[in-house]
């Protein structure tokens, strides 16, 4: 798929634009969205797109159905004899992309089981129905949580509730993952994607320049070895030096200074 985003084109996917927003749906619930290899290398274009289109800010990602957000890989595929092959970007286009710095929101509606929920912890916030449940599974098959669950768990909850996850792979209900960190915010099912646009709409308040400064220095700081390291980097970083050169960096004091909504430039 190039860098266009066309509903034709897409097999295991829906997409709807909204504005700034795109909400991407996972679209297999007779597989409790379970992604095979197509649906992998189908997401990545659709993020791909989302990474490119200057008029996109947000993007929502959800799964198909009442019972899954996604149940991760597509074991009973795997079992057939299908061929496995996951995009650079990794699973669901998103576990290996670590360049993105438009924020991406989870509405996790059921099950996120093993590399479903990989996928979510990939995504800068977590919105949950209460009748979301979350789990790192891999070891009760032989297998181990590979799509960046074991290292990206312990950065968000630390390292000893995540090694009560990922040693026992035990389900964690929404409320408790609220409680742990990784989730948000926990919602009624009728109320997942009503809370997901809100939190997209209030991160549309913001300059998009900023925002995507922000991620940037927020994700390569964490890769840097202390925080005085981090402090010293962060004006060097790409979306900082970006943010710098936004007529944004005019249009929101203005904005302030004459005492109305900013008009920002997505620039």
């Amino acid at each position: 798929m190039n860098a266009t985003l066309d509903q034709a084109s897409l097999s295991f996917t829906r997409i709807a634009r909204e504005g700034r927003v795109l909400t991407v749906t996972i679209d297999r619930p007779e597989a409790m969205n379970a992604l095979h290899p197509a649906a992998n290398h189908e997401l990545e274009g659709v993020f791909d797109a989302f990474a490119a289109d200057p008029d996109l800010w947000v993007a929502i990602l959800t799964g198909a159905g009442e019972r899954a957000f996604s149940a991760g890989n597509d074991l009973k595929y795997q079992a057939s004899g299908g061929a496995m092959s996951v995009p650079d970007t990794g699973f669901a286009g998103l576990t290996a992309r670590f360049g993105l710095t438009k924020p991406v929101i989870a509405a996790v509606n059921g099950v996120a089981m093993g590399g479903g929920f990989e996928i979510a912890l990939a995504c800068d916030l977590i919105v949950a129905s209460d009748t979301a449940t979350f789990a790192l599974p891999e070891p009760r098959v032989g297998l181990a949580a590979l799509a960046g669950g074991l290292h990206r768990l312990p950065r968000q909850i630390g390292l000893k509730q995540a090694m009560g996850m990922i040693l026992t792979g035990r389900r964690v209900s929404a409320h408790e993952g609220l409680q742990l960190g990784f989730v948000n915010e926990v919602t009624t099912p009728g109320g997942l994607m009503e809370a997901a646009r809100r939190w997209a709409g209030l991160i549309l308040e913001c300059s998009p320049a900023s925002i995507r400064a922000s991620k940037d220095a927020v994700m390569r700081g964490l890769d840097e070895p202390t925080l005085a390291s981090a402090y010293a980097s962060q004006m060097r970083y790409p979306g900082i030096q970006a943010m710098f050169r936004s007529p944004d960096l005019i249009e929101g004091p203005m904005a302030f200074a004459q005492k109305r909504a900013p008009n920002w430039s997505g620039q």
